[in-house]
């Protein structure tokens, strides 16, 4: 295992690499741009009309393999990478780190080694309040479901209690007409949906008249009957009563007495025939309705007490709902803080090396560093551990050259900080979607992010070295080709001035894949043949042939 102090040797040897690399980046483009503008000038002084040189430098159209292949720089970083981000809502403070270039074995992962510690102080504030809240909705939601419980068998009681009612005052009912009439009568309310005009008195003549109604009137007719012949029996004692005392056979008294006896048994038949006669117009209608009513209004209390039942039900489960929803909103926010203040301790996730966010992020790293005391952003990186198995490059292809790079394609990788190594790798994936350079450079230049894997595993490449890349589009066998500055464009055609005899010929050609160096020819051009390598351009072109037309009218004939 390597010390803390070699591998920070090796992070600022990195570090170094990248920034020569980047010097170097600008200072090739500062030429770049100062050589543009001297030969702007001297093409503006000599007016475009410099002839091309005496001896023209020349290239030999030659067979053989070409390598086509893209070249472009990047930085190493880690395939797989687990990033410690923050949890915590808002904002909160580091109060302690682990040391950057910590190296977390799988020891440490089983132990649970912390890596960041978060300011847990108000959340540990808002967790005691909130346990609070919990146990108070937690009560209200266990009495909500017990007075729901409590509802439902009063119900259940009340609903019962209103169908006995019911079937009682039926069985009154039934019990005073008999069932035969007394359903007959309920049939005939259904069917006029009334009580009124019901008119009870015809049911007395009613062949099948049963219960207490007809227990009362054969009484009220058995009064009469009885009464009839007691007075017929007194009737007939008077009378012999009277002739023994016209024959003084009997006292004054006794015919006085006879006399009151059929007076007194005259005035009970009255009386039970009177009986009768309130009993058929008043008694018996008024006790049969009183009971019919009696049993309609026992059916409309029950609709009532299954309403009200119905009522009270939907409250009590309207206030369970809302305080089951009160107690999981604060049950759910319980667990929330929880998670919260779990969230403020992280460990190690897995092996590997301990890398600050900031320290791959230039403008982090000068005004945001990671840091005890620094502040963090909910959902914002912290650490990343890189798994140093498994390495790659990431580089920006070029839109003219991403099209024909794909994943799968093999690729050489130099390391600056390793100039005696070389490293193989494959293209792992590219982006979809372009990404604009940075505004010194070009706002119109279009770059695709590309991930290159490099082969193997190798303790000593850190993530933020930079490398280079070449990737290795297609191998050419046994084709022409001339260097790429030998092919000009005019008129939307491919040209090559081949040297003769007589000098430069212009002469058409077909091209196919290049490199940075080299174009294959596939028509045109024969091998052996010769051609300028700084072809004459068309403003070169024109001015030459109008020189050596006044050269040829001012010679001697």
């Amino acid at each position: 295992m390597r010390t803390k102090d070699e591998q920070k040797k090796d992070e600022e040897t990195a570090l170094k690499a990248k920034l020569v690399r980047h010097l170097r980046t600008i200072l090739i483009f500062a030429g770049v741009i100062a050589a543009i503008i001297v030969l702007i000038l001297l093409w503006g002084i000599s007016g475009g009309s410099n002839p091309p040189s005496k001896d023209p430098a020349l290239f030999t159209v030659s067979r053989g393999d070409l390598t086509i292949s893209v070249t472009e720089s990047g930085d190493i970083k880690a395939v797989n990478s687990k990033d410690i981000k923050s949890e915590v809502e808002g904002r909160t403070t580091i109060i302690s780190i682990v040391d950057e270039g910590t190296y977390i074995n799988q020891e440490d992962v089983n132990n649970g080694k912390v890596l960041v510690e978060l300011d847990s102080s108000d959340i540990e504030q808002k967790l005691t309040q909130q346990e609070v809240s919990f146990l108070t909705s937690e009560a209200s939601y266990t009495e909500a479901k017990e007075s729901l419980d409590i509802q439902k068998k009063q119900n259940d009681s009340d609903v019962q209690g209103g169908r006995l009612k019911v079937r009682f005052a039926l069985m009154d009912f039934k019990k005073y007409l008999g069932e035969i009439v007394a359903e007959q009568v309920i049939e005939r309310v259904k069917e006029s949906q009334s009580l009124e005009n019901t008119a009870f008195g015809r049911y007395l003549e009613h062949p099948q008249l049963g219960g207490e109604a007809l227990q009362e009137l054969k009484k009220l007719n058995d009064d009469i009957t009885l009464a009839e012949s007691r007075l017929e029996r007194a009737s007939d004692k008077l009378q012999w009563t009277r002739k023994l005392r016209e024959k003084e056979y009997v006292a004054e008294t006794e015919l006085k007495a006879d006399e009151l006896e059929v007076e007194s048994l005259r005035v009970q038949k009255e009386r039970a025939q009177i009986a009768l006669e309130l009993f058929k117009l008043y008694e018996f209608p008024k006790q049969a309705e009183k009971l019919l009513s009696d049993y309609y209004e026992a059916e409309r209390e029950l609709e009532r007490i299954e309403a009200r039942a119905r009522s009270k039900l939907a409250q009590a489960q309207a206030k369970l709902a809302s305080n089951e929803a009160q107690y999981r909103v604060q049950k759910e926010q319980l667990e929330k803080l929880r998670k919260q203040l779990k969230a403020c301790v992280l460990t190690a996730p897995s092996p590997g090396q301990v890398v600050y966010s900031s320290s791959t992020d230039e403008w982090a790293r000068r005004n945001r560093p990671i840091e005890i005391g620094a502040e963090i952003r909910e959902r914002q990186k912290i650490i990343s551990i890189p798994d140093t198995t498994e390495m790659k490059v990431e580089i920006k292809v070029h839109e003219t050259w991403v099209d024909k790079v794909e994943p799968g394609q093999d690729a050489e990788i130099t390391i600056p900080a390793f100039p005696d190594k070389s490293f193989t790798g494959k293209v792992l994936k590219k982006a979809p979607l372009a990404e604009q350079q940075h505004w010194f450079l070009s706002t119109d230049l279009k770059v695709y992010a590309t991930d290159v894997g490099i082969d193997g595993t190798y303790d000593f490449i850190k993530t933020g070295m930079s490398a280079k890349v070449e990737i290795i589009i297609e191998q050419l066998r046994d084709v022409l080709s001339v260097p790429i500055q030998a092919v000009i464009t005019q008129e939307e055609k491919k040209l090559c001035y081949v040297m003769t005899n007589n000098g430069p010929q212009k002469r058409e050609v077909v091209t196919g894949l290049f490199n940075a160096d080299f174009v294959e020819i596939r028509s045109g051009l024969k091998e052996g043949e010769k051609v300028l390598l700084k072809p004459p351009r068309p403003g070169q072109t024109q001015a030459a042939g109008k020189k050596r037309m006044k050269s040829e009218q001012g010679r001697p004939q």
